[in-house]
C-alpha cells in the first residue's frame, strides 16, 4: 500500500500590511546605511559625534543663551515653558520607548557602527529629537524668525542620531513629531497666560 506523505502546512502569505510594514522597516534600515556612511571620514564621525553629545546638555545652554541675548527678559518664559516641555518630555519618552520595543539599526545590522554609548536600549522614538522640539515650539512661537534656524538645528541632531546608527528615519521624524504635539498645547496655554 503506498502511503501518502503528510500534506506540508500551507503558509499563509503576508497580509498587505504586513507587506507594507516589511518594505518600510527594510528601507528605513536602508536610509540608516546610506547615512551612516557620512559619518565614516574623520570630520563626518566627529560631527555626528559632537552634535549627539551636544543634545545630551550643551545645546539647551547655547538655546538658553540665544534667547536671553534675542529676547532680553521676556526670554524667561520661553526658557521657562521650554524646560517645562523638556521635564514632561523626558518623563514620557521612556515608557513610550519601551512600550515599542524597537532595537536600534546598530543592533539589527553588524555592520553599522554604534560611534558612541547608548543613553537607553530602545530606538523609536528619538529622545534626543523629542526633547529638542519640545524645547524650540516655545521659542519659535514668542520669536517666529528663529524658525529657520530651529528647523536647521533639528535636521543636524536628526542626521548625527541616524549616522552614529543610532536611530532609524522614523525614529528621529517620530521623535520630533511628538515633541512637537505634545509641547505646543502646553506652550501655547501658559505663554497666553504668562
Amino acid at each position: 500500500m503506498l502511503e501518502l506523505s503528510p500534506r506540508p502546512p500551507q503558509i499563509e502569505p503576508l497580509t498587505l500590511r504586513a507587506q507594507w510594514a516589511e518594505r518600510l522597516r527594510r528601507a528605513d534600515l536602508a536610509a540608516v546605511r546610506i547615512i551612516s556612511r557620512s559619518a565614516r571620514p574623520k570630520v563626518g564621525r566627529a560631527s555626528a559625534i559632537a552634535i549627539s553629545k551636544l543634545g545630551n546638555s550643551w545645546l539647551y545652554l547655547i538655546i538658553i543663551s540665544v534667547v536671553f541675548e534675542g529676547l532680553g527678559r521676556t526670554g524667561i518664559r520661553v526658557v521657562f515653558v521650554g524646560a517645562l516641555n523638556a521635564g514632561l518630555l523626558h518623563c514620557l519618552f521612556p515608557y513610550i520607548k519601551r512600550w515599542f520595543g524597537r532595537p536600534r539599526p546598530f543592533q539589527v545590522d553588524p555592520r553599522l557602527p554604534s560611534l558612541l554609548a547608548v543613553l537607553d536600549e530602545h530606538s523609536f522614538p528619538s529622545g534626543h529629537l523629542m526633547t529638542l522640539s519640545g524645547v524650540l515650539v516655545p521659542v519659535v512661537l514668542v520669536w517666529p524668525s528663529t524658525v529657520i534656524s530651529a528647523i536647521a538645528i533639528t535636521i543636524l541632531m536628526a542626521w548625527s542620531r541616524i549616522a552614529t546608527g543610532h536611530h532609524y528615519v522614523s525614529d528621529v521624524v517620530g521623535g520630533a513629531v511628538l515633541g512637537i504635539l505634545l509641547a505646543y498645547p502646553l506652550s501655547t496655554y501658559i505663554l497666553a497666560w504668562w
